[in-house]
């Protein structure tokens, strides 16, 4: 049930649709908040959704907001494989996870080694954004025809105590950046994420490429910064930490490589916004936003919003998270 704050802010909100946009609000475009770095060729892993004959795989790594965040877009650097081009890119989703054990069943006994720190079993209702539904745009761009990754983990994603394979060995195909616009931008309270991107090719597969952990320039270092992890349909809603659980170690005493995955998010920051879960998060956003912006219309132009009614829905979800 909407609060009374919330239905004081939603009927500003409306009452302001129509007013004019302050040139002020209107220049705060977005910023990029969250980057990885460049592709490191270490590994390619893979994540796609189900489609004929081939079952759903999702790769996911973390990120960080420090205050809420409206995001309004994101890259990814992937490897399109088996002599797939951009030509046939057929769909981009992207979902958001919180952390485990936050929207997951802790009275379940999982098949991983692990679930500390790992995604959630299930994604942020309100935050999956798609190229097929109309809710994202998308647009690739080729980097190198000829990338090669040293490792790759694709189909044997296993249940413990067959998780260890070591990977599935080196992948070359054709380096792609794809460009990522959120045709409703997604707001977020301050705290940990997984960025789960997937992609779907009429021919081949797309591998999500590793950026170098820790991170190094021109990426910017994630504060408690975790490692990857992956799931297919076969182990979900468990994760299994890429490096850890998949890739493994062969000499006794050594610790298992870990990986970031080569993604940037951009959007735009408001300090001073209510936090999530709290009961004036509604009040406090709204007198945030107006400080910000002005008004909620020029909030809406200004943060990307297709109307001010979306910009409402967006925090209201983000208060609630």
């Amino acid at each position: 049930m909407r609060n009374s704050s919330f239905q004081k802010l939603f009927a500003v909100m409306l009452a302001l649709g129509g007013a004019g946009f302050c040139s002020q609000a209107a220049a705060q475009g977005p910023q990029v908040v969250v980057k990885t770095g460049n592709p490191d060729g270490k590994l390619g892993a893979l994540s796609r959704p189900p489609s004929a004959n081939k079952v759903e795989t999702e790769t996911a790594d973390d990120f960080f907001l420090n205050q809420t965040t409206v995001l309004t877009g994101a890259t990814i650097t992937g490897l399109l494989t088996n002599g797939a081009t951009l030509a046939n890119l057929k769909n981009v989703e992207v979902e958001i996870y919180h952390v485990f054990p936050l929207d997951s069943d802790q009275n379940r006994t999982p098949d991983v080694p692990s679930r500390l720190n790992s995604p959630s079993d299930h994604e942020i209702a309100f935050a999956t954004r798609a190229l097929n539904d109309g809710s994202l745009l998308a647009r690739g761009v080729v980097l190198n025809d000829g990338f090669t990754v040293r490792n790759s983990v694709e189909d044997k994603i296993n249940k413990k105590p067959a998780n260890i394979t070591h990977g599935e060995g080196a992948f070359t195909g054709q380096e792609v950046d794809i460009t990522i616009t959120f045709k409703t931008p997604i707001a977020l309270g301050p705290g940990r994420y997984f960025l789960r991107p997937e992609v779907l090719l009429n021919n081949g597969d797309f591998l999500f490429l590793s950026a170098p952990k820790p991170i190094v320039p021109p990426g910017v270092a994630i504060p408690g910064d975790l490692q990857a992890w992956i799931r297919n349909a076969n182990l979900s809603p468990d994760w299994l930490r890429i490096g850890t659980d998949i890739i493994g170690t062969d000499v006794p005493g050594t610790a298992a490589p870990t990986f970031n995955m080569t993604f940037t998010l951009s959007g735009i920051t408001i300090p001073n916004a209510g936090a999530p879960g709290e009961p004036d998060c509604n009040g406090q956003t709204s007198a945030a936003l107006n400080q910000q912006f002005g008004n909620h219309a020029s909030a809406a132009l200004a943060l990307r919003f297709p109307s001010v009614q979306a910009l409402a829905e967006s925090f209201r979800n983000a208060c609630h998270e």
